[in-house]
C-alpha cells in the first residue's frame, strides 16, 4: 500500500471514530435489512453531519440500514450508531409492516409468511427429517 493510501485509510478511520464519538455499539438492535423512515422528531444540534444525510435519504423513501451505509460510504457499524441516535430523538422510526402488524385478537402470522419461512428452512437444511404430524 502506498503512503497516500495508508494515510487516506487512517483518515477515514479517524473520521468514523469522531462521527460516532468513539462508540462502537448501537443502543438499538438493528439488522442490515432493518427499514427506516423519517419520523416527527429532530436530531440534536451536536449530531454528526451524516445524521442530516441519513434523514434526507429517509425522507425521500424508506431505506434499509445497509443501503444507508452504502450511500454514505461508511461502515455499517458506524451507521447503526448514528441511526440509534436518530431513533432516540424520534427523527427516525422503524415502520411496522403489514406482515408483522397485529390484525386483531387471536391472529397469527399470515399463511404467506409461514410458507416463506418453511421454504427458507427447507433450502437451508434440505436433508432435515420432518416431524410427524399429531393424529
Amino acid at each position: 500500500m502506498t503512503t497516500y493510501g495508508r494515510a487516506a485509510e487512517e483518515s477515514a478511520f479517524v473520521r468514523t471514530y469522531a462521527v460516532t464519538r468513539g462508540r462502537t455499539k448501537p443502543r438499538h438492535l438493528l439488522a442490515l435489512e432493518t427499514v427506516l423512515e423519517a419520523g416527527q422528531g429532530r436530531p440534536g444540534p451536536a449530531q454528526a453531519e451524516e445524521c442530516g444525510e441519513i434523514l434526507a435519504l429517509c425522507r425521500e423513501r424508506r431505506r434499509s440500514v445497509v443501503e444507508l451505509a452504502g450511500r454514505l460510504g461508511r461502515p455499517v457499524t458506524a451507521v447503526k450508531v448514528l441511526v440509534s441516535d436518530l431513533l432516540d430523538a424520534g427523527a427516525l422510526v422503524v415502520p411496522l409492516t403489514q406482515s408483522y402488524a397485529d390484525t386483531g385478537a387471536g391472529s397469527g402470522p399470515s399463511i404467506q409468511m409461514l410458507a416463506a419461512v418453511s421454504a427458507g428452512l427447507k433450502r437451508k437444511w434440505p436433508d432435515a427429517v420432518a416431524y410427524p404430524q399429531a393424529g
